[in-house]
Parts: C-alpha cells; sequence; structure tokens
C-alpha cells in the first residue's frame, strides 16, 4: 500500500478505509481496538458493569458465543 497523507474527504472510503486496516500488522490491529475501548470506557466507565447488550438497530452489532 502506498503510504501518503490525503486530506480529502472524497477518498475516505469504506473500501479504502478497509484497504488500510488490512494493511495493519495484527499488533497494530489489537492497539487499535485497545484505544478505542480505552476510549469508550473513559466516556462512560459504566460500561464493564453492563450484562445481556442488545443490538441497536442500523447501529452497533452485539455479537455474542453460543
Amino acid at each position: 500500500m502506498v503510504s501518503g497523507i490525503s486530506h480529502n474527504r472524497e477518498e475516505e472510503t469504506i473500501e479504502n478505509k478497509a484497504k488500510w486496516f488490512r494493511s495493519l500488522s495484527l499488533a497494530e490491529r489489537m492497539d487499535i481496538l485497545c484505544s478505542f475501548t480505552d476510549l469508550a470506557l473513559q466516556i462512560n466507565p459504566q460500561l464493564m458493569e453492563k450484562k445481556n447488550a442488545q443490538p441497536i438497530k442500523g447501529r452497533v452489532q452485539v455479537l455474542s458465543k453460543t
């Protein structure tokens, strides 16, 4: 992947974002996941106490182990 900086919002397609994400190593992907988790917990510390989360239609998909 060619690395470069663009400030054009039209280049920020979901496909380009997916290509960028796939170009990351597993460790880099995990760092991003941890950063998002830390951010969510800073905004709402009670998230850890939530049980039985339910999906919100069209917004967030809740995955559960069966």
